[in-house]
């Protein structure tokens, strides 16, 4: 029997993006195995378009759509978004014509805001939402948070929780912090140069924690258009000297920034669940992040690093202190964040999860008004169970 195929929507797989990550994770894991994972692309990230261009592509977009799902059988499409103004109101179009098509439909929500206040004061476009999120036969969420949010807003709706996973791989080499007393506090960022962040706090804090005695400098990875602003800045708090700004990192580059850095910086003041988390932890960086989106589902607080509140740079200046005067602690803190990511945020993992889920979509869909043989697809789910327990194995 062939097998079932899956039309993931996301942006080019070559965009800096945690959903393109996302996607990018999916279609190289086991699940290619079991299904037929296409790649449909949505969004502007990775194109280069005017605006004639643009509104050409979002006219033209939903009836690529269509063609795509009657022509290539599609049995799942699973529509990667978010709880923001620009990714709803795109997506929503998709939705619609998977629906009319009757094909199974994953809807994935990758952070934004939480449904009750997407539409605050608004009771007309909340009655909107409510209606289109029980169009998707599943709705999936990152954080136990929007778990419980989202189950409230739609509880007729089948909503679960499945976190971002990543290839530990990559990052099993790191070896374990053991930062030196008599060095510097070796900082990282990795991602998007931008104000939410939570990039200026950390400059700020580096200023306050060094007026504590404490010598910490930061190596920031990544691109944006808060990059001149933020050097700017770095100067005007004398902290040129401290702070590199290593533009994007890759592959070989990522590991090697996070095999020198003995603690990852991210006080964001909102997230889903940044995959740079993730790989930071699966190296053994500790981390200094916010409670925000999916993270304290990852991050406990004293254990795997500091959670701060959002807009805190003495908070995160503290957390820098209390670091820099205890270095074992950043040392048994390594070998915890590496201990959690293996267990529990393992691509082999999710995918195992996902395969699941889409093995229970598959059996019996319907696309274009034709009923289609039932698919009882049980390899996928054999091949969950034994991921699973091989996992748990290991764990």
């Amino acid at each position: 029997m062939n097998r079932p195929v899956v039309l993931v929507l996301g942006p080019d797989r070559a965009a800096i993006s945690g959903v393109s990550t996302h996607v990018n994770l999916l279609m190289g894991s086991a699940l290619c195995e079991d299904f037929e994972l296409v790649h449909f692309q949505v969004g502007s990230e990775g194109r280069k378009e005017g605006r004639l261009a643009k509104l050409a592509r979002l006219l033209v977009s939903p009836f690529a759509l269509f063609a795509t799902i009657v022509f290539r059988h599609v049995s799942i499409v699973h529509i990667n978004s978010s709880l923001n103004p620009r990714a709803y109101w795109r997506d929503l179009m998709y939705l619609f014509v998977a629906k009319s098509l009757r094909a199974r439909v994953v809807y994935q929500v990758h952070g934004g805001k939480l449904p009750q206040v997407f539409f605050e004061g608004k009771p007309l476009l909340t009655r909107f939402l409510r209606w289109t999120l029980m169009l998707p036969d599943l709705v999936m969420v990152l954080a136990n948070c929007e778990l419980e949010a989202y189950r409230d807003f739609v509880p007729a709706q089948n909503v679960v929780a499945l976190p971002n996973g990543i290839d530990c791989s990559p990052f099993a080499g790191i070896p374990v912090v053991r930062s030196q007393p008599e060095y510097p506090l070796r900082l990282v960022y990795i991602g998007r140069l931008d104000r939410e962040k939570g990039l200026y706090e950390t400059l700020q804090a580096i200023r306050l924690a060094g007026e504590l005695g404490v010598d910490a400098r930061i190596t920031i990875g990544g691109g944006g258009a808060e990059e001149g602003r933020l050097k700017r800045y770095a100067q005007a708090l004398g902290l040129a000297s401290k702070v590199t700004f290593a533009g994007p990192v890759f592959g070989e580059d990522k590991v090697r920034l996070l095999a020198g850095s003995d603690v990852m910086v991210l006080p964001s003041y909102s997230e889903g669940l940044p995959y740079a988390l993730l790989e930071a932890m699966a190296g053994g960086v500790p981390v200094i992040a916010t409670p925000v989106g999916a993270i304290p589902d990852v991050v406990t607080h004293d254990i795997h690093g500091f959670l701060v509140p959002p807009r805190d740079a003495k908070a995160i200046a503290e957390a820098l202190a209390v670091l820099a005067g205890d270095r074992e602690r950043i040392s048994w803190m390594s070998r915890a964040c590496r201990r959690r990511i293996r267990a529990a945020y393992s691509i082999d993992r999710v995918a195992a999860q996902f395969a699941t889920h889409y093995t229970q979509l598959a059996d019996g869909f319907v696309v274009a008004g034709m009923e289609q043989p039932s698919m009882t697809v049980s390899r996928p789910a054999q091949s969950a169970s034994r991921a699973t327990e091989e996992i748990a194995r290991k764990d």
